[in-house]
């Protein structure tokens, strides 16, 4: 029995008109939250991806799971030589191993949304940006940028067999650009497996090609490597590079893109 002067603090405590919403509310609420902010992050500052191949071995293994950054190019920062960059298929770029998603719905929806990596995306280095002529190669196996050979040393996988750092055209000899504007020229670090710029390019003779696919347009570039965060044990940014300190601007001489 109560009377008018009890409190009814024991009586309201806990109800879900003292909360405001029941629980399952509250879930609901707390989970769309947390979908909207993944859902801005991925958007505006991060995404996570994973290695879904070796071509850019030795720096990044196959299963790596990175993530990349995309506030660089909130000001209309351009990609820049020897940047790590993550890009949308530009259009048969992707084999049939680098295009599977997660077959569980709920990992598939994870990563729409941003809390999972996703692939379907292609990992490369920048090689040439607009204005660039990009040859290969001289007489040390070095591929050149506006007359200037790099030294690839520090990224590129070592391979014994290759004659060049630029054989997946099965030439040692050949050149790409100018580099059309807005676009880039890109390639592996593992170049003799990496299914990059070099092998989309219309060699001489050769006429099952299209003039212009081994560009791939900046619109489609998600953003710039920013960290790997799986496997733990090689957490952390690749190192920069300075080996294209010392290649001229050439941006005057790019043509517009096809």
């Amino acid at each position: 029995m109560t009377t008018d002067d009890e409190p009814t603090t024991a009586r309201s405590v806990g109800s879900s008109h003292s909360r405001g919403l029941p629980l399952w509310a509250e879930t609901l609420v707390l989970l769309g939250s947390a979908v909207v902010l993944a859902l801005v992050i991925k958007t505006l500052l991060l995404q996570a991806f994973y290695i879904p191949s070796v071509s850019m071995e030795p720096g990044l293994q196959e299963d790596d799971r990175i993530l990349v950054e995309k506030w660089s190019g909130w000001f209309g920062g351009e990609p820049e030589r020897g940047d790590v960059v993550v890009f949308e298929d530009p259009g048969g770029w992707l084999i049939a191993g680098e295009v599977s998603e997660p077959g569980n719905p709920v990992s598939s929806l994870l990563g729409r949304v941003g809390v999972l990596p996703t692939g379907g995306h292609l990992v490369k280095r920048v090689i040439g940006v607009p204005g660039d002529v990009i040859e290969c190669c001289d007489s040390e196996g070095r591929i050149t940028v506006n007359g200037v050979a790099i030294d690839e040393d520090a990224y590129v996988l070592e391979d014994k067999a290759a004659q060049c750092r630029g054989p997946m055209t099965g030439s040692c000899d050949w050149s790409a650009g100018p580099v059309p504007e807005g676009t880039v020229f890109v390639m592996g670090d593992n170049r003799v497996n990496s299914a990059d710029s070099t092998v989309h390019m219309c060699l001489e003779g050769e006429t099952e090609c299209v003039p212009g696919d081994e560009f791939v347009p900046t619109e489609l570039i998600t953003g710039r490597l920013w960290l790997r965060v799986w496997p733990f044990s090689a957490f952390g940014g690749l190192e920069g590079t300075d080996a294209f300190d010392d290649v001229p601007d050439r941006s005057d001489d790019a043509p517009e893109a096809s």
